[in-house]
This record gives structure tokens, sequence and C-alpha cells, in this order.
């Protein structure tokens, strides 16, 4: 997909005499705003210019109430010293909304923020527009790179405040790279993304509204990290910094005087571990310790901010502090209040949908279950919209399994090769996908490049159930004992364990592949489990099969290529070769070394990630990744199906999404912050 850098959003051209108060501009009547053009949000200065106009603030009148909800938030002061100098003019979608009502979410039992609900209230230093193709400003005012791409220069908003009132500034951005991700105490090792040419980067503070990233390899791709992803590359200097050794010699003094054994401990607490930005917070981690801490959660630029959390939920009400207004000055977002509640079950999830009780989800929404959503739609006062999706369900075998039996077996590619040609991808597409979904095979890129062969999504994915019991047959692989069941090339029984997540697919699907491979004689047992079960035992190197959505729009492969190298993903999502991973982490101390096609592929992937996009060396690199990964068959791709968009009808400003996806960062482009509930 192509991809436009644009550093400010055009001036636009308003009708008429010059106006006191700015006009009322919507994307569905973008008053003069050339054809063609994406009239989303506007600087303010230009639209002041342009609409000859001076922009009145006004703020929800409940928002005192809401501040005095959030513990360690002094008393508001006037709207004009809350606002950046510039802040970010967004044009609502069908109107101008109303404020107040409670957001109504859903999310997994103990999903302490889903990306679904997460995406609602983010806020990134950019954004992908809704076109899912134009990156504009956000958090940032501004950027721009050097010719060769090693130098990005992000421009923020004089005045901008974090939701304590706290300036922020591009010591904040220095404050996260520096202190957070490339301290070892914090993040074990610092994230693909973070880096470029495999080295860390230069993060300056040129003044306070200016941050500069000195790179030691060109990295286009930096900028579509910023854009679409959950990563925010800026924490709360002032806040974290009274805990940081690095930056005050009492951190661990101040620490334990509030029950912490030491300032990383508390650091810990509100922050996490890894760049995940929902880890539980002291609320639900701190116990008797919670009453003496500053503050329940640590401040935020999003829209809303944490209130409460317990096992069952969480509760946000609106930052007094955001930085977006609407084009009649109106402080965003509209929505006063949003509530989360984690419910494990589906069939309990289904009910509350379709009895209305949710605004808003798309996340562990299934195809399988749109027919009887589609059916309820006008009972329960609700829309539901199928659309595309971006990564497909993906399965992967534990090739560092400790089970040295299996792991021989899992590393055969022939075994891979077998297991795929095993899988019955057109009853897949009809059963799971009532035939709206397209047989593919993993490669990696999502959507598939032009400059990818289509061969690529086609390799080894027909079904042909001979060839797989002939493969199994030729790797040893046979019924040793006399019992049916194919036995391991050691004599071991062989017994494929499969725990997996509704979250990653529905039951299903797990089933009919698992009768395939049982049909074929390798015997497969299946079991539902939790996200976090699943995870946390994907993280022991316990799993024999593992399975979640995967696959990458090119341009965000640019910024980030943490699918390509071990463990192929992040903590999230479908990963194999822990110890692998563990062998290049530890520079072969510790682990196991991977085969030399996984240090070509990492090559490869530099040079992509290095390259100008559409260039003969980024083409050509990716090519080499696409057959690499892809020969290998160390994920195999199932079927590319669409998936169901949920919404209240009494949710406004809410437009058609492109695509279901988390690979967009879901609702992120449809810009939340201006959305509005009716009753």
């Amino acid at each position: 997909m192509k991809r436009i850098l644009l550093c400010g959003v055009a001036a636009i051209a308003l009708p008429g005499a010059a106006l006191a108060n700015c006009p009322a501009v919507t994307v569905a009547d973008p008053m003069g705003v050339a054809a063609g053009a994406n009239p989303q949000q506007y600087d303010l200065a230009e639209f002041q210019s342009a609409a000859g106009c001076t922009m009145a603030f006004s703020e929800n009148p409940a928002i005192g109430d809401l501040n005095a909800r959030i513990k360690g938030n002094p008393d508001l002061p006037p709207l004009a010293e809350r606002l950046p100098s510039e802040p970010l003019v967004v044009a609502p979608y069908d109107g101008i909304g109303q404020y107040g009502g409670v957001f109504d979410a859903l999310s997994n039992a103990t999903e302490s923020g889903t990306s679904d609900f997460l995406s609602v209230r983010h806020v990134n230093l950019f954004r992908y527009s809704d076109d899912l193709q134009t990156v504009v400003p956000n958090v940032a005012k501004s950027w721009e790179w050097n010719d060769d791409f090693t130098q990005l220069t992000v421009h923020l908003r004089a005045g901008h405040k974090w939701s304590d009132g706290a300036p922020f500034t591009a010591a904040d951005v220095v404050f996260w790279y520096d202190n957070l991700m490339m301290d070892t105490n914090v993040m074990a090792e610092p994230k693909d993304y973070a880096l470029a040419g495999g080295k860390p980067m230069k993060v300056e503070a040129v003044d306070d509204t200016t941050v500069r990233f000195t790179l030691d390899a060109p990295k286009p791709g930096l900028i579509e990290t910023f854009s679409f992803t959950y990563v925010q590359p800026f924490q709360p200097k002032h806040f974290f910094g009274q805990f940081h050794p690095a930056l005050d010699s009492n951190a661990d003094a101040n620490a334990q005087a509030l029950g912490y054994e030491n300032g990383y401990e508390l650091i810990k607490a509100y922050y996490g571990n890894s760049d995940w930005m929902d880890t539980p917070s002291p609320m639900l981690t701190a116990g008797d310790k919670l009453a003496g801490l500053p503050k329940d959660t640590m401040p935020t630029l999003e829209s809303h901010i944490l209130v409460k959390e317990t096992t069952e939920g969480r509760h946000y009400v609106a930052n007094p502090y955001f930085f977006q207004v609407d084009t009649a000055g109106n402080q965003l977002p509209y929505i006063s209040e949003m509530d989360e509640t984690y419910v494990g079950d589906e069939e309990v999830r289904t009910l509350k949908l379709l009895n209305g009780e949710v605004d808003y989800k798309s996340q562990a929404v299934n195809l399988t279950q749109a027919p009887v959503l589609l059916e309820g739609q006008e009972k329960g006062n609700y829309t539901v919209d199928v659309k595309p999706g971006i990564a497909s369900v993906t399965l992967t075998f534990n090739v560092t399994s400790e089970d040295m039996g299996k792991r021989a077996v899992f590393n055969d590619v022939r075994f891979r090769t077998a297991m795929s040609v095993a899988i019955d991808r057109d009853q897949l597409n009809e059963v799971v996908a009532f035939g709206l979904g397209t047989p593919n095979q993993y490669i990696g890129f999502s959507p598939r490049p032009d400059f990818i062969e289509e061969k690529w999504s086609n390799h080894e994915i027909a079904f042909d159930p001979d060839r797989a019991r002939a493969l199994l047959d030729e790797i040893g692989v046979v019924d040793k004992d006399g019992d049916g069941d194919r036995d391991l090339p050691n004599g071991d029984p062989f017994v494929l364990d499969w725990q997996f997540s509704t979250q990653a697919s529905s039951s299903q699907l797990v089933e009919l592949i698992a009768q395939n491979w049982t049909d074929v004689g390798v015997t497969t047992t299946i079991k539902e489990v939790t996200s976090d079960e699943y995870r946390s035992s994907q993280s022991a190197n316990t799993l024999d099969v593992m399975m979640w959505g995967k696959g990458q729009p090119a341009g965000s492969i640019l910024g980030d290529g943490e699918i390509w190298v071990p463990p192929f993903d992040g903590y999230f999502d479908v990963r194999t070769g822990m110890l692998w991973a563990e062998w290049i982490s530890s520079n072969g101390s510790a682990g196991v070394e991977p085969p030399a096609w996984v240090a070509e592929l990492k090559g490869h992937l530099d040079t992509y990630q290095s390259s100008a996009p559409g260039t003969d060396a980024s083409i050509a690199a990716a090519q080499k990744m696409v057959e690499i990964m892809t020969g290998e068959l160390l994920f195999i791709g199932t079927i590319n199906a669409p998936a169901p968009v949920y919404h209240s009808n009494k949710l406004k400003n809410f437009p058609e999404f492109k695509t279901q996806s988390y690979e967009f960062y879901r609702t992120y482009p449809y810009r939340p912050a201006q959305w509005w509930l009716s009753e």
C-alpha cells in the first residue's frame, strides 16, 4: 500500500466573509475543501486564517467533577490554560457532538485492556488517516526527515500538558527512550522498532517542543511505528523521574517510603516492564500500599484516564487536559466516561452484544457470530458491518520444544509441509467463513504487495491428505505399536496438545483443523484456555501448537520487523523458537542455536528496513524474506476472512471502517474522541 508522509495539513479554502466565531466544519460538509483532500483535522492557525475566524473554546460542563475523581489532580485552571497554544482541530464526521454519557466496552476476562478498547482512547505522535494510507500529525504538530532517513525531527505542541496538568515536552520523549526503553532494569532488551541497523538511536531534546532522532542506519519506517501502534514514545518524566535512579539520587528512598523495594519496582508498578501500555495499574496490584501512592495511575495524554480498576473491569473519565478540539472549539472528547467489563465466556459476550449492552466491539467478535448478531440488529439497536481482515489465523509448532522427540519432528520442514497440506482450507472457508474467505499461506506481508509473487500465497495450501501421510511416513512418524495412531520416530506416542483462545479464532476452526490432522494419523487434542493462560504457556515454552492472527502491512514492517526474527512476534501474538531467541539475545551463551536461514532472513530484513520504499533494494529484500519464511513453512496460514464490526446505534460520528484489523490499530484511524452518545 502506498504511504504518503505529510508533515502538516494544508490550509482549507472556506467561502464567505470573515467570521467572529469559527464555522462547525465536518467531514460530511467540509465547506470548500478541495476534492480528494482529507478534511479530517487542521492546524489551528491555518484553519482560523482560511476561515477568517477566531476560535472560542468550550469545555464539558461536567469536567470539574470528572477531574475530582482523578487521584492527585489539583483543581482545574481555565480551559485556555489547559489546552496547547495550538490544539489539534478535529472535524467530526457528521456533526458537532454532545457532551456526556458512559461508553460501555466489553473485553475478555482478565484481559487488562484489550487492544480493541485501548485503541478507542489511544494517541501517538502521528496517526493513519481513515484512508489507511496517509500519515497525519496527532500528538506531534509536524515532522521532517533528512534526505537519507537517518534523522527525524519532531515538533510538539507548545503548552501541551499531561492529564495532571504538568507540561509535556521533548524531555518526556527522551526519558521514554533513554530511561525506559534502553534501561535493562525496565526493559530486558530494546525492541526492534527502537533500533536502527541493530543499534540504538540518539534521541535528544533540541528545545521544549523539538525532539530529534538520529539513526546509525536509514529507517524510513520509524514514522510508521509512531503512527499505528500502541507504542507511545513518550512517558511522564516529571512523575517517574523521582523514582528513577539515573535521575534522582533519592529514587530508591522515595520508593521505599511508599512501600516498594526500590525505584525500579515502583516504576514497574505503574509502567510495567514491557512496551504494552495497558499493564495492570497499582489499583489492581498495590494492595494496601495504594492509599499512600501519589497517583492511582500514571499521567497520560490519551482522551480518557483510568480511575478505577478491579479484576472485573476498568472505568475511565475524560482527560481534562486533552489536546484536541472540534471545529466549533469544543474540547474533546465528547464522551465523559468509559466503562470496560471483562467477560471470558464467548456465549455470554454474544448475549451482551445481542442485548445492546455494548457500544462498540470488534476484537474477538468472530465471523461465526455474525449470523445471530445480524439477525438481532433491530431488536438490540445496533449495527454490524462485516469488513475485510488484514491478518489471518496462523499456526506454528514449537521448534524449541522441551520434548526432544517432538522438537526433532517440528524442525523438519517435511513435517510442517505435511501438516499444511493436511488442512482442508476450502472446508474451513465454507464452514467458518461462510465462503467469504480466501485460503492462503502465511507470507509475512498482508495484504500481499504487488512486488510479492502470488505463488507464495498459494504455497503448499492444496488439500492433499495422501501426500501428508506419505511425508509423515518419510520422516518416520508412523504407527509403531499398531494402535492406529502415529508415533514419534523414537517410538514415543505422538499426541499434539493444542491449547487455544477464542480471542484468536473460533473454536469451530480449531476443531476442524484438529480433525484434519487426526485423520492423517497425528492425534490432536484441543483445549480452550483464556488468552492469559495461552500467553503464559507460550512464554514458558510448554505448548506444542500455537495460534493467533498474523501478518503485517508492508509499511509497518519498515518500522518494526519483530515478526521476522525469533521468537517471531511479541508476547500478545503467536510465537515459536523461544530458545532460538534466547540464544540470539545471549550471544550464544544460552538457548538453542537457530538454523542458518534465520540469520539470512534477518539480513534481508535489515536491508528492507534501511531502504527507501519502492526501490530495487527494498523490493529484492522483501522478496527474499518471503521466499525464506514461506519456503520454510515455520508458520502455516489458514484462510483470510472478513470479520464483524459491532457498534450501538446510539454511538454517533461513527464511520464505516475499511477493515476490521489490529494491524491498523482498530478504531484509531477513525478518531474516537469525536464519537458521542445520543442517550
